[in-house]
């Protein structure tokens, strides 16, 4: 029977990949206690001007900083989730903590995923050199990739360049756009186009065949923000101001 998503994994893959992130994307939001809002400090300065320079309610404002703090998290998800993709495709499989993302199951391919093309400073853009070239050495058939899902462009081409003064190249270390990638591993062109297609209709297959409960979308770092308020009177800015600062010079008296 044909799948009814894509061609190259399975359905039951797929909606376990889905899966995978959902119960991330409920980690994420049931980790955001006040204490972990306030883990890497609120910047309040900036929450005042974008309170009064986009007219944003205070409260819809920790909202979205909430959310931005979740945002770093799922991040790494959602690359997590496109190893898990590829890795479901016949013939290739997961690194596990191996040093290596994707792999060949015949040892032709090795490959490390990042989401995004600009998650990379120079020292770790080295590094990563150094290890695919290490891996294509040891493999003599293997070709090597550093995959960016989410590139600037849609390419296939040797890597090769100056990275921190040293000029780096390998005639089977290669970099890679995510498109071009989905494409290499599955033989279909369009790949990556058809996984983005059908995501909204596998999503909301998968929600529909799982129990939710209404807690599960919250988090608490608002309420126990909010909480404060009613005890100290303050306004929300000034809570988290003073629950940040309030050993700063003068912001005692909040």
């Amino acid at each position: 029977m044909a799948n009814k998503y894509v061609s190259f994994i399975s359905d039951e893959h797929l909606l376990n990949c889905i899966d995978v992130l959902y119960n991330a994307y409920l980690k994420a939001k049931k980790n955001i206690t006040k204490k972990s809002f306030y883990s890497n400090k609120v910047d309040t300065i900036k929450l005042t001007f974008d309170s009064k320079f986009n007219e944003i309610d205070e409260s819809k404002l920790i909202d979205t900083e909430l959310l931005r703090q979740m945002d770093k998290s799922i991040n790494n998800s959602i690359g997590t989730f496109h190893e898990q993709i590829l890795g479901g495709i016949d013939g290739f499989e997961m690194g596990n903590l191996s040093g290596f993302d994707i792999k060949a199951i015949d040892n032709s391919l090795f490959a490390d995923i990042k989401n995004k093309h600009n998650t990379m400073n120079s020292s770790s853009s080295e590094a990563l050199f150094q290890k695919l070239a290490r891996y294509a050495d040891d493999n003599k058939t293997a070709k090597c990739y550093w995959v960016q899902i989410l590139a600037k462009s849609s390419f296939y081409e040797l890597w090769r360049g100056e990275i921190n003064g040293k000029e780096y190249s390998h005639s089977r270390v290669y970099k890679i756009s995510g498109d071009q990638f989905y494409a290499l591993l599955t033989g279909e062109e369009k790949a990556f186009y058809n996984l983005y297609k059908i995501l909204p209709s596998a999503i909301e297959d998968y929600l529909k065949s799982i129990e939710i409960e209404p807690s599960e979308a919250e988090n608490s770092a608002l309420k126990e923000i909010l909480d404060e308020t009613q005890k100290s009177k303050r306004t929300i800015i000034d809570q988290v101001t003073f629950e940040n600062f309030g050993y700063y010079l003068g912001f005692d008296t909040l």
